[in-house]
């Protein structure tokens, strides 16, 4: 599972201008099961998605596909992690450490 935190590098009105097509980009890795979460900071300088199901390199090429990337409004920070514990709610993505 990944932890993908967004860091604004521009100003909010540059942001702005990207969000519809961001929205958009994350709809579509909802609908193919990838993304599970995601929303803003608080206080507004970045966001924050949890995504699985894909390798290191996939999650990589995802966050470079963000509009917001492209458009170079923002940074991705990609951090991998075992997600051995969950509520009960999200046990189908509970996962079991390499032997």
């Amino acid at each position: 599972m990944f932890v993908m935190e967004l860091m604004y590098t521009a100003p909010i009105e540059d942001v702005e201008e990207e969000l519809d097509a961001h929205i958009a980009w994350l709809d579509g890795y909802y609908a193919s099961g990838v993304f599970l979460a995601s929303g803003r900071k608080v206080p507004r300088e970045g966001g924050v998605i949890l995504a699985r199901g894909v390798s290191r390199a996939e999650i990589e090429k995802i966050a470079a596909e963000d509009p917001f990337s492209v458009a170079g409004v923002c940074e991705y920070r990609i951090t991998e992690f075992i997600a051995t514990k969950t509520s009960a709610g999200l046990a189908e993505v509970r996962e079991s450490l390499p032997s």
